[in-house]
């Protein structure tokens, strides 16, 4: 993990729908938070200077856009997002290994430059979903994810965003070097709505699974005192790599 910042593998999502409600919620965890995801609702609300204010605040950001397109426009847009500083940013696998190798070119050589992560299947997907989207013949969503990890982390991407009842076999299947960012992650405690991921985990158990960054929104954003659920996440986060 070379040039990024900070020793912790949560990332907090801002899942929030303005600028207003996303920096008070960024202001409530402190210090607590060393890295946000802000995904595609956000940003097409606030735009390049929210991500601006949080990489001047020190914070590392997971640009969560999930770039298809061709791949001189994937090359642009990624380059863009280097300009703003992140640290990481989505691509869809399903573009393919040209798109993959172009975004791995925008996004530069230095040791700043922000980490390619690929997405496979989309964790709201479950099994009937995934057959309605790619035929009655498709292969199991298992499957599926193992071949378009593959060819990705081939084509150059730094890693993938994969569920956490994936990311042991994929730990297994690619080695230790790419990284594995890991959505649906819910502590046991937490009473908050997860309906948006399908598959999904506490953070101990991701972790031992190979997982290299947990993204928790809800369990966090939505608790009554965001600091103190983060705070409790990183307490059982440290205990378990002890």
């Amino acid at each position: 993990m070379d040039g990024m910042k900070g020793g912790s593998p949560v990332i907090v999502a801002l899942d929030q729908p303005d600028e207003p409600s996303a920096t008070a919620c960024v202001d409530a965890l402190g210090e607590a938070a060393e890295r946000y995801k802000v995904g595609s609702v956000l940003f097409t609300r606030a735009g390049p200077p929210l991500v601006a204010a949080l990489v001047g605040r020190g914070r590392g950001v997971f640009l969560d856009l999930k770039f298809h397109d061709t791949p001189a426009t994937v090359k642009g847009a990624v380059a863009a997002a280097a300009d703003l500083g992140v640290e990481m940013l989505t691509v869809h696998a399903a573009g393919g290994p040209g798109m993959i190798a172009a975004a791995r070119a925008g996004a530069g050589s230095s040791p700043g430059a922000p980490r390619i992560l690929a997405v496979t299947v989309l964790t709201s997907l479950d099994e009937s979903e995934w057959r309605a989207v790619s035929g009655p013949g498709a292969s199991p969503i298992a499957e599926a994810v193992s071949g378009l990890a593959r060819m990705t982390i081939e084509a150059g991407a730094d890693g993938l965003v994969c569920s956490a009842h994936e990311v042991g076999r994929l730990r297994a299947e690619l080695g230790p070097a790419p990284l594995l960012v890991v959505p649906g992650i819910r502590p046991a405690w937490s009473q908050s709505d997860h309906s948006g991921q399908s598959r999904t985990a506490e953070p101990r158990a991701a972790l031992a699974a190979g997982a290299s960054y947990l993204v928790i929104g809800r369990a966090v954003t939505a608790d009554p005192d965001p600091r103190a659920a983060l705070e409790r996440i990183e307490a059982d986060v440290a205990a378990a790599s002890r």
